[in-house]
């Protein structure tokens, strides 16, 4: 891939990565002190979507 959105097309799989890092912990710290048992499993479920994305985005 060439041209200037060469280097973001590189990095957005990477990014969506820490983004996904950062549902699965924020969804199991709602989840385990039991402050919002729908909102911390959304999490979890937007970080399984994420991890999906960046698995076909690779392939």
């Amino acid at each position: 891939m060439t041209g200037p959105l060469a280097a973001i097309a590189s990095a957005a799989p990477a990014i969506a990565m820490l983004g996904c890092f950062a549902c699965i912990a924020g969804g199991a710290v709602l989840i385990v002190r039991q402050r919002n048992y729908f909102k911390g499993t959304l999490m979890l479920v937007m970080a399984a979507v994420l991890l999906g994305n960046v698995l076909i985005w690779t392939m």
